[in-house]
């Protein structure tokens, strides 16, 4: 739950967890202040919208670690070039293998990133989701086999 401080009726600050960060539309917000990077780019899309809404501006502060993965500290660096943003050396820094070919795969591909999950520090070989999509198959696969268990009348 989201804590609000208030006086006279205004709300300065919002703390909050990443829940608040989908599907709650707090207007005027003008700076998100992430103190954790999410592991997946989608949620960090999803956090920093909370400024910038309805045509507005807003300002995303950001503060990442030496926990942060090097596929999403990637997928940052290139969601930020795509939104014409300033590049912070931390990224520039990064080894960067989609720059080294990123202009003929887009060209033999038509595709930017990775075809399965769209995120943009990765191709598929390398993708996380589906990577945990196989995993959960296997494990699927697995019960059905061994059975669930119970007691169903399975041996």
């Amino acid at each position: 739950m989201p804590f609000l401080p208030s006086r006279k009726g205004k709300k300065d600050v919002l703390v909050a967890t990443g829940v608040v960060s989908k599907g709650l539309d707090f207007p005027d917000i003008q700076h998100v202040i992430n103190y954790d990077m999410p592991a997946q780019i989608e949620d960090y899309v999803h956090r920093i919208g909370r400024a910038g809404r309805c045509g507005k501006t807003g300002i995303a502060t950001t503060f990442i670690n030496k926990n942060q993965t090097e596929t999403t500290l990637l997928d940052l660096k290139h969601l930020l070039q795509e939104a014409k943003q300033r590049i912070p050396p931390v990224l520039t820094e990064l080894n960067d293998p989609m720059e080294l070919n990123a202009d003929a795969i887009t060209n033999a591909s038509g595709v930017k990133g990775c075809v399965y999950c769209g995120g943009l520090g990765h191709r598929i070989h390398d993708c996380p989701k589906l990577e945990h999509q196989k995993r959960m198959a296997i494990s699927s696969s697995r019960m059905d086999y061994f059975g669930s268990g119970g007691y169903r009348g399975e041996i």
